[in-house]
């Protein structure tokens, strides 16, 4: 490669070794599918999913106090094989300090805008029951309510984009930290897939 060119998907993904694939975090928008990739990935991997919110949410959607919910966290990333599901910034030293791998799914706005809505009509026509306390969405909540999971993330995705750049460009240079691979399109995550599951073949 070029002298001062960025590294290429399919460049940084062919690079990847399965030691990488031990301790994954994928971040991104709210409804840019960390979850469904997340769990495809652990599945491939042969490794646990851990997923942020469920550690964090208690019953009724009551956050959990950090002196709790740190904690948690760090318990569970101290096993030596996961594939962590969330962001939630003021956990990024405390992830990343562990994580060997970054996946930042980011698809263009008008899939992860109609990625939430359809996961929220799913979710609340179908009662579905969210991790361990069993919380639910509702159609009041997703759009009458201020708390609403539709207008966060449309408020947000430009945010959240400009964050992780930032963040991408700052621990790519750190060698001591973990690797990175941005995602922009549903086959770049099949990609990533077929090259989880060519590494962990027996």
């Amino acid at each position: 490669m070029p002298k001062g060119e960025s590294p290429t998907f399919e460049n940084t993904l062919a690079d990847l070794t399965r030691s990488d694939f031990d301790r994954v975090n994928l971040v991104g928008s709210s409804g840019s599918g960390k979850s469904t990739l997340g769990r495809a990935l652990a599945q491939a991997l042969g490794q646990p999913v851990v997923e942020i919110d469920d550690l964090f949410w208690g019953p009724n959607w009551t956050p959990t106090p950090d002196e709790t919910f740190l904690p948690r966290l760090s318990a569970a990333l101290a096993e030596p094989r996961w594939v962590l599901d969330g962001n939630y910034d003021r956990t990024r030293a405390l992830k990343w300090a562990r994580a060997t791998l970054v996946v930042w799914i980011d698809p263009p706005y008008p899939r992860v805008l109609w990625q939430v809505f359809l996961r929220t009509l799913k979710r609340s026509l179908g009662n579905v029951r969210l991790w361990r306390h069993g919380n639910r969405e509702s159609l009041r909540r997703a759009f009458l309510s201020k708390d609403s999971i539709l207008l966060w993330s449309f408020q947000n995705l430009r945010r959240i984009r400009r964050r992780y750049g930032e963040a991408m460009g700052e621990l790519t240079q750190d060698p001591k930290g973990p690797r990175w691979l941005r995602l922009r399109s549903r086959a770049e995550g099949r990609a990533l897939l077929a090259r989880a599951r060519g590494l962990s073949a027996p």
